[in-house]
């Protein structure tokens, strides 16, 4: 018997088996929404970014969500895949994840498929300050027409709602990401140990290099003190970072951990009790809220979305990696606090079950019910 629920189709550049923050949110979203009467289908590229020679089954089941892959071509910056119309028919609403070529195309061409769209920003495309200029000009012509021929434009954090006001007007709303806090619920070291971690991409808006330099000032107080780098390949490749650690003479103290599994994580998780990053970009700081369900203590670059997740929880501490010694002092002195206070691992976990996705998806799915009500 075919079923029921309208189907919401989800059209975003990258998606499982890749790993990151945008997948993360898509592939939770999509686990969701059954429970809350909506079928969903991911439409993404064939090819990974971090391995474009593999091509990937043009069709798969992954979690229980059916994903379908696209060919496409041209710079992963801005992929150019027409063939995402061809995935539309059957769709009741089309979400659109993140600012790119598909944002652009399916609003421009909303005349050939006709449905009703949502967006959601992840950040839009200002995660470097590279080409700044012309990303204003961009977002300011461009990006601005396309956002019209949303119904709703979501933005997942504060700093987004900022950007995208000024060009969506009554459109933009704002919904700050879920996170999964069960993948590494209660996982730091139940203990202060003097251990580090950061996880994601090694992408340059990550600034890992900083993060390295930091770690050698930190050694040179005390030299007990370890860092876990667990993520995968980017604009960063695994060899640029083990140059980095060689040239800061830190290879017995920094552990560069390449496509690790959540469990690997987890693991590493107990060797921790501070979670660390030096990006100067975030569109929202999810890992950070992944981090603190696992009880560690997060010191963040203050950059937009970790100031304002630091507004609003007294656990996170900011420290500017750009600034090695002061960042490494700060690590040492959030440290202390936790070792006077190890209460703090509870505060942190209990902060980040705020975030959990059944609430998150409730919110999405009300958006949906009033656009089909429409």
């Amino acid at each position: 018997m075919p079923n029921s629920q309208p189907l919401v189709t989800h059209v975003v550049r990258q998606f499982l088996p890749n790993r990151g923050g945008l997948e993360d949110v898509v592939a939770n979203l999509c686990k969701q929404l059954p429970s809350l009467g909506y079928r969903a289908r991911v439409v993404t590229l064939d090819r990974l970014f971090v391995d474009p020679d593999k091509l990937l089954p043009a069709h798969e089941t992954i979690a229980g969500i059916d994903v379908v892959r696209i060919p496409w071509k041209g710079s992963n910056r801005y992929p150019l895949a027409p063939q995402v119309f061809r995935h539309l028919a059957d769709a009741d609403i089309v979400h659109v994840h993140a600012v790119d070529f598909f944002f652009d195309a399916l609003a421009w061409g909303r005349m050939l498929h006709g449905k009703p769209m949502i967006a959601t920003t992840h950040g839009g495309f200002f995660h470097t300050q590279k080409f700044a200029a012309i990303k204003k000009v961009w977002f300011n012509t461009l990006t601005r027409v396309s956002a019209s021929a949303y119904r709703d434009v979501v933005c997942c954090s504060l700093s987004d709602l900022e950007t995208f006001k000024p060009i969506a007007g009554s459109q933009a709303t704002l919904i700050e990401n879920g996170a999964d806090t069960d993948k590494f619920a209660d996982r730091a070291s139940l203990r202060p140990v003097k251990g580090l971690i950061t996880i994601g991409r090694f992408s340059t808006n990550k600034q890992l290099p900083r993060l390295i330099a930091t770690m050698r000032a930190l050694v040179d107080r005390d030299p007990d003190w370890r860092l876990t780098i667990a993520g995968v390949a980017s604009d960063l490749s695994e060899t640029d970072l083990r140059q980095a650690i060689a040239a800061h003479r830190l290879e017995h103290a920094v552990n560069l951990v390449v496509g690790a599994s959540n469990e690997d994580i987890a693991r590493f998780m107990e060797q921790a009790s501070l979670f660390v990053s030096a990006s100067d970009y975030e569109g929202f700081g999810l890992v950070a809220i992944e981090a603190m369900s696992a009880g560690l203590i997060p010191v963040l670059q203050p950059n937009d979305a970790y100031k304002a997740l630091a507004a609003r929880h007294d656990t996170i501490r900011l420290a500017d990696f750009a600034e090695p010694q002061a960042a490494a002092a700060e690590i040492q002195t959030s440290f202390e606090a936790l070792t006077a206070n190890p209460a703090a691992r509870s505060i942190a976990m209990a902060s980040a079950a705020d975030y959990a996705w059944p609430a998150v998806a409730r919110r999405y799915a009300d958006l949906y019910d009033q656009i089909l009500k429409r």
